[in-house]
């Protein structure tokens, strides 16, 4: 029954004997197989033959092949052509326009430092008084400080500019009225010498006194809101209106080249039947003078209208003026010595006094 498991074709010395199997005496004669030390990855081209039984394989090793002489790059069919320095091209329009504003700049940058070293090199004050425009060589500087786009709010600036134009105008017909009435003078007519003396006074006078009493309140009314500047304002203006009238009316011998004077003077020029041409002229002059006079004040109730519109919208009261007038009274150096004084010899006089009654007693 064992007969049915066996392989009849097979080799019964190989059944008796397992080491006698080829395969099994290559592997162990170590020339089948090689270590990982031999193993060459470049011989799967190579022929080899099948082994037999029993015996070891040679592997065939292919020729070394001739390396090819051809270039690895192609050549060009044609040669390039030859290199010819060119000049630079012109910048576009828009580098151009870049370079420009930059170069601009630089200068603006420049400038801006040079002003600055300036400044440092120097005691710059930007509140230093800059009015009247006195020349440096002068002996006498600047009085008040003036700049309408720094101190003056936007929406004030022409009132204050148009204060400011109206003085001027004032100044100059207080010169010109002054010139009048010496040309009155000079024709011997009534009492023009004493017109031309009050005339000067009247130029010296009130030419910078206005500029202190009504423009500078108003500038600084404008400036900070003043309820105390806005009333001292309407004071003084108001005074300076009937003042103009009155120069307009000219009586003779009040110092102004008025109505009164011009028409006097004219008439005169025709008495007795002969014309004096010199006469008539003065008294054309004059008139001129009184005209602008009644045009003066026309414009400065005109303008105090205006200053006083813009004074109800900004705020100001008739109370803000009595406490603004009681703080700069109390915060006055000069009034706070003078108080400081009367006190002192008010206590001074109260102690001696009763030292005084005491050693009476």
């Amino acid at each position: 029954m064992s007969d049915f498991d066996s392989n009849p074709f097979a080799d019964p010395e190989a059944t008796a004997n397992p080491w006698q199997d080829p395969s099994v005496q290559q592997a162990t004669s170590g020339g089948g197989q090689r270590g990982l030390d031999e193993f060459n990855p470049f011989e799967g081209n190579a022929q080899t033959t099948k082994p037999t039984s029993g015996a070891k394989t040679t592997p065939v090793v292919p020729p070394p092949r001739k390396p090819d002489p051809s270039p690895a790059v192609m050549m060009p069919t044609e040669e390039p052509p030859a290199y010819t320095p060119s000049a630079a091209q012109p910048p576009p329009p828009a580098q151009d326009d870049l370079l420009r504003r930059q170069e601009e700049l630089e200068r603006k940058a420049a400038e801006l430092q040079r002003r600055e070293n300036e400044m440092k090199n120097i005691n710059y004050n930007p509140r230093a008084n800059n009015w009247p425009p006195l020349p440096e060589k002068c002996p006498v500087g600047p009085c008040f400080y003036q700049d309408f786009a720094v101190d003056i709010p936007l929406e004030f600036q022409r009132t204050v500019k148009m204060c400011y134009y109206l003085w001027m105008c004032y100044a100059c017909l207080l010169g010109l009225n002054m010139l009048g009435a010496l040309a009155c003078f000079c024709t011997g007519y009534g009492d023009c010498g004493i017109t031309f003396g009050i005339s000067i006074v009247y130029f010296l006078l009130f030419a910078p006194c206005s500029f202190v009493c009504w423009y500078r309140p108003v500038y600084k009314a404008f400036r900070s809101d003043s309820s105390f500047n806005f009333f001292l304002f309407f004071f003084i203006f108001f005074c300076q209106i009937c003042t103009l009238i009155f120069f307009a009316i000219g009586v003779p011998g009040s110092g102004a080249c008025g109505w009164i004077i011009a028409f006097g003077l004219i008439g005169d020029a025709n008495k007795n039947g002969d014309t004096d041409v010199g006469k008539i002229v003065i008294g054309v002059i004059m008139i001129f003078i009184a005209l602008l006079f009644t045009v003066m004040a026309a414009l400065s109730a005109i303008l105090l209208k205006k200053v006083h519109s813009l004074y109800r919208t900004t705020g100001a009261s008739f109370a803000k003026a009595q406490q603004e007038f009681a703080s700069s009274v109390t915060s006055n150096p000069t009034v706070q010595d003078a108080t400081r004084n009367a006190v002192s010899g008010a206590v001074s006089g109260a102690v001696s006094g009763g030292g005084t009654s005491g050693n009476r007693m």
